[in-house]
């Protein structure tokens, strides 16, 4: 009879530091934490250099600020983009990752949405075309960072994510390892099976019962031998009392019972 394989989460990780261990994916998480910070580094020089120009926060037609155009409002998104990802970065690997995967996508639609409204009044940030392209590149990049190691249809043996993470769960293998246990399982399929057609002995039916207070495979079948050994216990008991039944004296000569009639001797 095959068997199923149960298998339970015992405990979540809350730690922040846990997502890096030595040794396991150190080249996947080098990348993905010097990624996120080279490209924060450059946005918060870029945002900078931009609030010391002197230009006007919306301006339509920003000042030049490293071969791009930029205003006050741009250069207050690149600061606050750079903390995001310095902190992320600081956080861990893990979190670096999560985060140029949501701003990669968030780069490339601004750079179509900017391009739409060049030289218009709608053009807030500021925008020119080499500014478009640089949210392009930008964009492509931390998709790039951030899946490395991380998605794809065959993952570096290395890299963390191919890998069950040691530190966000437990797994316990509840399949029986021994031949009582197997024997155990196997009657305990039996007499659920048996309790759903309605065809279960008194015994079946009380031991999946008692089952049923249990939350897990394991638990159950440890139930169920419990229950095994008391009934063998119980088994022997009475065999011990048929065995050893104590016997009535038989009478001797001289004696007289008391269902004896009167008067009537023994033979």
């Amino acid at each position: 009879m095959a068997q199923r394989l149960h298998l339970t989460h015992r405990r979540a990780s809350t730690s922040g530091h846990s997502e890096e261990r030595p040794g396991l994916g150190a080249r996947v998480y080098a990348v993905q934490r010097t990624g996120a910070v080279v490209v924060a580094l450059f946005l918060l020089a870029f945002g900078l250099l931009g609030f010391t120009s002197g230009q006007l926060f919306f301006s339509t037609r920003g000042q030049s600020v490293l071969g791009m155009s930029s205003n006050g409002l741009l250069s207050t998104l690149s600061v606050v983009v750079a903390v995001v990802l310095l902190a992320a970065a600081a956080r861990g690997p893990r979190t670096a990752s999560t985060v140029m995967l949501i701003l990669g996508p968030l780069f490339l639609l601004s750079a179509l949405v900017n391009s739409i409204v060049l030289g218009t009044r709608l053009n807030w940030l500021g925008f020119e075309m080499t500014n478009v392209i640089f949210s392009v590149v930008v964009g492509l990049l931390m998709l790039l960072l951030g899946a490395y190691g991380r998605i794809g249809s065959q993952l570096p043996s290395d890299s963390p994510y191919a890998h069950p993470h040691a530190d966000d769960v437990d797994v316990v293998d509840e399949r029986p390892s021994t031949p009582e246990e197997v024997a155990a399982e196997e009657a305990m399929s039996e007499a659920e099976i048996a309790v759903v057609q309605h065809t279960a002995t008194q015994d079946q039916y009380v031991r999946v019962q008692e089952m049923a207070q249990a939350h897990t495979r394991m638990d159950r079948r440890r139930v169920w031998m419990e229950l095994d050994a008391a009934s063998r216990a119980v088994a022997r008991h009475d065999a011990t009392s048929r065995g050893h039944r104590v016997a009535l004296p038989h009478p001797r000569a001289g004696w007289r019972l008391p269902w004896h009639r009167a008067g009537s001797g023994p033979g």
